[in-house]
């Protein structure tokens, strides 16, 4: 078990056939169920057979040059050793840069401290945690010349100019596709991380002015941060398709917080403020949502409410219950946990793949097989192979 694939592979036409697999994927006809893996770039930080630099999140998050490095040698990585279905090998056009301060970007932003930890991704400190009031005494919006925001934009112009010029393996680094800023990870997630989780739903239950006053207070500096964000895009990128849209086709959000939650709870303290991201940024056309653990029972709501035809899971997930909750005609990502990728063999992840896809959730054609949710550092090559072979033998549609 390592980290580099060593299986025979002809890249051109295992390419040629994922195009395939994603086309009649598309259409609403597909062959079989496609198989999507990414992973956050900790699997390189943290994996000192990739991380041959010693690089820390620190130096990550400080060094523009050590972001730009990191990332083209984790795309590298994992366009050599990641078999599933994405392009493999080198890049046709060349390699992707954004502004990456994982996690922590919100919260930072805010004002928390940032926490290096030496084998875990970075985290912040709760600066509501000890006095909840102080609340009242920040500064009605968040302005971008924070220092830790200032580095964001400084980063992000950085990699404009690096666009120009910057090459890897004899192909350019690409201009970032988004601004930093441009999305957010939620409201109600901001909001634990600045009051801390325990002491945030204990507000919500006992302390309703504080939680929506909470709330609204994150809400509306998202809002205001993420047009912003957009605005600089525009300027430094006039030639941008989406160049004077906020309301855009396909809107994606995100906001895992409420896997600890009440459909009631939800309802009644969280979907107000979600709606308002969604009038701000949908165009009401068909969105995903991306949620880690097990947030399903929220999955029906927020499908009927804000038309949303893409979920992209977590753990612990009943696949085939939640098809027959959402129905045929919504794009379900999930697959085995991030336990069983990592710890598992051939063997038991054969077994999981198979009884995930006989769960029923291929009905309908719009099931696509991941690493729920992530990959963990250190996960073996041939475990992601093994995912990988067996949705071809289990996930394929036979008409």
């Amino acid at each position: 078990m390592g980290f580099f694939y060593e299986g025979k592979l002809d890249i051109e036409k295992h390419n040629e056939e994922a195009a395939q697999v994603w086309k009649a994927f598309y259409e609403g006809n597909p062959t079989r169920v496609p198989v999507s893996v990414v992973g956050s770039i900790r699997v390189y930080f943290q994996n000192p057979v990739l991380n041959t630099n010693k690089w820390t999140f620190k130096d990550f998050f400080e060094n523009l040059d050590v972001q730009i490095q990191a990332q083209v040698e984790y795309q590298k990585w994992c366009r050599f050793n990641l078999l599933c279905d994405h392009e493999m090998g080198m890049p046709k056009k060349g390699w992707n840069l954004f502004v990456d301060f994982q996690n922590v970007y919100d919260a930072a932003w805010m004002g928390c401290t940032i926490v290096y930890a030496e084998d875990a991704v970075p985290d912040t400190l709760p600066i509501l945690a000890e006095n909840k009031e102080a609340l009242y005494d920040m500064p009605q919006w968040i302005d971008d010349d924070n220092p830790f925001w200032s580095r964001a934009i400084e980063f992000y112009e950085a990699m404009l100019e690096a666009s120009q010029q910057r090459e890897y393996y004899g192909l350019p680094v690409l201009a970032p596709g988004a601004a930093p800023g441009e999305s957010t990870d939620g409201p109600l997630d901001l909001a634990y991380k600045l009051r801390g989780a325990d002491n945030l739903l204990i507000d919500m239950l006992t302390d309703e002015k504080y939680f929506h006053d909470l709330m609204n207070y994150v809400t509306e500096n998202l809002i205001r941060r993420m047009k912003r964000m957009r605005e600089l895009r525009w300027k430094k990128q006039p030639d941008s398709p989406d160049r004077g849209i906020y309301r855009k086709k396909g809107f994606s959000f995100a906001d895992d917080a409420i896997a600890l939650i009440s459909q009631k709870q939800y309802q009644d303290h969280v979907y107000m403020y979600h709606k308002r991201f969604f009038d701000e940024f949908s165009d009401g056309s068909p969105a995903s949502m991306h949620l880690c653990g097990d947030a399903t029972h929220h999955f029906k709501f927020l499908a009927d409410k804000f038309n949303v035809r893409l979920f992209d899971t977590g753990f612990p997930v009943d696949h085939g219950k939640l098809r027959r909750e959402l129905g045929p005609d919504v794009t379900i990502q999930g697959g085995p946990t991030i336990m069983e990728i990592l710890s598992g063999n051939e063997e038991s992840i054969t077994r999981e793949v198979e009884r995930i896809c006989k769960s029923g959730v291929m009905e309908g054609g719009k099931f696509v097989m991941i690493a729920a949710n992530n990959l963990a550092p250190k996960t073996p090559v041939e475990n992601i192979a093994a995912l990988y072979n067996a949705t071809k033998i289990y996930g394929t549609y036979h008409k």
